[in-house]
């Protein structure tokens, strides 16, 4: 629970009563909790007007087993092993409540973990691809491939075609991970590379946003459209379009993407297909590491500290 906002001490551990699934919902006994960076921007507060008070539990996504239904709720749901959204808060329990829409049936050949790497991470990269148009032949560059969201758009863009996978990244160790994603090139955190990348680029899934956002306008191609997906660097300057606008002549854009404007049938969908390519080995669940739920200080604390390669897992077991 989030006692206050603040830095990971701000987690408690708390014992509450089992919560009942209402109209639409279902009971999932956890077998695997997500934990990325939206938790981390909620728990210290950025986001208080993203619903989030004080005293409420962390966690969006969860994988296990359902245990009960509320109304109006397919009773064939209990006894089944799912991933399911929790609507940002709730996650991080021995049970918790999802909304039925988002159910998905988790592959035998998937774990629960591999199953809360993939989840939100991989759909939202699917459909910010999507909002950026991306098509076959075209090149990206991931700013900030190593997270959740980054390390799924890079191989998404891969399998999907991409002429030119580009990647900023804070060590040589992770760009040669990255690589191994189906990264092409390798960047430093400010879009530098040794001279081989190309010079610009048809699409950017931008997970950073901060100050810095404003100088990658410079690497999109004529037509080139940049999506920002996450603002884990802070807002960017009010001023960040001016780049674009003084080189109106190359038809730039940038936009925002969020899976709140994706209905949740469509995201199942999505997350199902996705599920189905990483139970086929066309896609790779990147697990940095599982920690049980009484260290989700730790997880805290190895995000705020940059070590994350890929995305941590919470289990309920005690460590």
């Amino acid at each position: 629970m989030v006692q206050t906002f603040g830095g990971p001490e701000a987690l408690a551990i708390v014992d509450l009563p089992d919560p009942r699934p209402g109209a639409g919902e279902v009971l999932i006994t956890t077998e695997a909790i997500g934990v990325g960076g939206l938790d981390a921007l909620i728990r210290s507060g950025a986001l208080a007007d993203y619903g989030s008070t004080a005293g409420r539990i962390l966690g969006s996504e969860v994988a296990g087993t359902v245990a009960a239904v509320g109304d109006d709720v397919d009773a064939a749901w209990i006894g089944q092993r799912v991933w399911g959204f929790t609507g940002v808060h709730g996650g991080y329990a021995e049970h918790a409540i999802a909304t039925a829409a988002t159910l998905v049936p988790v592959p035998a050949g998937l774990s629960s973990v591999d199953a809360v790497t993939l989840g939100s991470s991989a759909m939202v990269a699917h459909f910010a691809l999507r909002h950026a148009h991306f098509a076959p032949g075209e090149s990206v560059l991931v700013r900030g491939a190593a997270g959740g969201i980054g390390v799924m758009a890079v191989q998404l863009a891969a399998r999907d075609g991409a002429s030119a996978v580009a990647v900023t990244t804070s060590s040589a160790e992770r760009g040669d991970r990255l690589r191994a994603l189906g990264a092409t090139h390798v960047l430093d955190r400010l879009g530098h590379d040794d001279g081989d990348a190309p010079a610009s680029y048809d699409v950017i899934i931008d997970i950073v946003a901060g100050a810095d956002l404003p100088s990658f306008f410079s690497k999109l191609a004529p037509n080139g459209r940049m999506v920002a997906v996450g603002v884990m660097a802070g807002i960017p300057p009010a001023d960040f379009a001016t780049p674009m606008i003084a080189a109106f002549q190359k038809s730039m854009s940038f936009a925002t993407f969020s899976a709140d404007t994706i209905s949740l049938p469509d995201r199942a969908a999505a997350t199902t297909a996705l599920f189905a390519a990483a139970d086929h080995g066309d896609l790779k669940a990147v697990v940095h590491e599982v920690l049980s739920l009484d260290q989700a200080v730790l997880a805290h604390q190895k995000i705020e500290a940059g070590e994350v390669f890929g995305r941590i897992a919470l289990t309920p077991k005690k460590g």
